[in-house]
């Protein structure tokens, strides 16, 4: 197995200057994978509620799900990890 790991990209620089959308909290309103599923590089993975908006979060990575490490309703900070996919 080839694994690639999926985080949680940088949050906009925009959430920084203005802080609207990320007003609240930011957590996951809903996965879009499972586990087995095969992913193309930039499907989306995962609905991200902002508290304003809601953004779909895509995967930088093509390959098939072996592992999930968040659920609906977690709260996600930059950089943690999303899912382990099976790149080979």
């Amino acid at each position: 197995m080839r694994a690639k790991f999926v985080r949680m990209p940088k949050y906009p620089e925009c959430w920084e200057s203005c802080g609207s959308c990320a007003s609240g909290k930011v957590f996951i309103l809903e996965l879009l994978v499972q586990e087995g599923d095969m992913l193309a590089c930039d499907d989306n993975i995962l609905t991200l509620e902002t508290g304003k908006v809601a953004l779909d979060i895509a995967t930088p990575y093509a390959g098939r799900v072996v592992a999930i490490h968040v659920t609906a309703g977690d709260s996600v900070d930059e950089g943690a990890l999303l899912l382990t996919l099976d790149a080979g």
